[in-house]
C-alpha cells in the first residue's frame, strides 16, 4: 500500500477569510468551494485546505506548520500586516531562529531560519 499526503485541512470558522490570509503568507490563489470550504496550492507547498466548523479554536495547537523562510522578521512583519500576530518574541538558538505565530483564528505557526 501506498500512501501520500493529499492536503493538510484546517478547522475555522471563516474558511473564506482565512484561506485569503494563507494565500498572503505561502502564495497561490485561494478557492472558494462548495459547501463553505475553501483552499489554496502554493508552488512547492501543497494543498493547503480550510474546513468550515461551528465552533472556534479552543486550546492549543496539536499539529503546527513550521516555514522556511531567509528573514524570519521579515516574515513575521509580512503576516502581522495580513492579520497574524506573534507569540512571544523572535527566538535564536543553535539551530536557527525561529518566531511563533497565530493566523487571524489563533491556529499557532512558525516562521523559521538555518
Amino acid at each position: 500500500m501506498r500512501v501520500s499526503l493529499r492536503q493538510i485541512v484546517v478547522d475555522c470558522r471563516e474558511p473564506r477569510v482565512l484561506v485569503r490570509f494563507w494565500a498572503g503568507v505561502i502564495g497561490g490563489e485561494p478557492v472558494d468551494r462548495e459547501r463553505g470550504w475553501s483552499h489554496v496550492e502554493a508552488p512547492g507547498f501543497g494543498r493547503l485546505a480550510f474546513q468550515p466548523v461551528p465552533e472556534g479554536k479552543a486550546g492549543k495547537n496539536r499539529l503546527h506548520l513550521d516555514l522556511a523562510v531567509d528573514d524570519v522578521d521579515a516574515a513575521a512583519r509580512l503576516a502581522v500586516g495580513l492579520g497574524a500576530t506573534r507569540a512571544g518574541e523572535l527566538l535564536r538558538d543553535d539551530q536557527g531562529a525561529f518566531q511563533t505565530m497565530r493566523d487571524p483564528e489563533g491556529n499557532e505557526f512558525c516562521f523559521v531560519s538555518a
